[in-house]
């Protein structure tokens, strides 16, 4: 083999080298790629500030939300298939730090200052945010105080706390949640299974015992109940099936609240396998509530 056969076959095996450590780095990069897209799916949207918005509401209307909780990351005693802020275990790592009563307080009397100077008035004062509002510890007392300022700024605007109800057992939390005008509480399923399955809890609380504490506020609350189906980590969830659904009406007719909301998936949630149940079986759901006398509306 002279020195120009040599050089060919050489430069043959550099080219193909140089081929294969391509498709290994496009390989990687692909991998990298669905791993972070997947962070960014499960990680869902949270919310940078402490008042929010407003915002229009599918619910109640024009909505100015308030989160208690860390902008860091989530902080909640459910770990929901379908939460839009992502899974409660993604944030498990983080230090996540709490705002003092003092600082909620001083940000919602800057804002409703705001509003008012600009001629806003919102429907609602809504409590949302990165997880269960009434975790914060000092929840009463900052109820007490956005009531004072709702009196103050925005007499006609309707307070409103969207809570899991795995915190009534708590005296305080209770209290708050009857000073206001709609405490809105979750309900996802019949049985416990499937309760355990959607929910996931991250401590031990059946839904028996949500369920007692709920019939414990004597009709004065709000349930709100969204349909899903699908499968999450191999495992199919469905609280549509007709005995989740017999199961749940029982619970509602027990409960007997003042209004129970209906909603489908609307947002990214952490698993997109996870199906939006249709307008129908809403409706068809809507008229067996109301056959127990209890008034019932979809948001879809």
């Amino acid at each position: 083999m002279n020195n120009q056969q040599v050089g060919i076959f050489l430069f043959g095996i550099c080219a193909r080298f140089c081929l294969l450590a391509y498709f290994c780095m496009k390989l990687t990069a692909g991998i990298y790629w669905l791993r972070t897209v997947k962070k960014l799916i499960m990680a869902g949207i949270l919310f940078d500030e402490i008042v929010f918005g407003p915002v229009k509401s599918r619910r109640f209307g024009v909505s100015l939300g308030i989160n208690l909780l860390p902008l860091q990351g989530k902080m909640c005693s459910f770990n929901c298939v379908y939460c839009e802020c992502g899974l409660t275990d993604e944030h498990k790592k983080e230090k996540l730090v709490l705002f003092t009563a003092a600082e909620i307080n001083a940000s919602l009397q800057s804002r409703f200052e705001a509003l008012k100077t600009g001629g806003l008035d919102p429907d609602n004062i809504t409590f949302a945010g990165n997880g269960e509002p009434t975790l914060h510890p000092e929840f009463e007392s900052i109820i007490d105080n956005t009531i004072r300022l709702r009196d103050e700024f925005f007499p006609k605007a309707m307070i409103t706390v969207l809570s899991n109800a795995t915190r009534l057992h708590r005296a305080d939390v209770k209290r708050a949640l009857l000073r206001i005008d709609n405490n809105v509480l979750k309900l996802d399923a019949g049985t416990n299974a499937t309760f355990l399955a959607i929910n996931r809890p991250t401590h031990p609380i059946t839904l028996e015992k949500v369920i007692q504490e709920l019939k414990n506020f004597g009709g004065n609350l709000t349930i709100q109940t969204m349909l899903i189906r699908g499968e999450v980590d191999g495992n199919h969830v469905d609280n549509t099936t007709e005995e989740e659904l017999t199961l749940w009406l029982k619970h509602i007719r027990e409960i007997n609240p003042k209004i129970v909301m209906l909603y489908p998936i609307d947002r990214q949630t952490p698993y997109r396998t996870l199906e939006k149940v249709p307008e129908p079986e809403f409706q068809a759901l809507v008229k067996r509530v109301e056959a127990l006398g209890i008034k019932a509306e979809v948001f879809y």
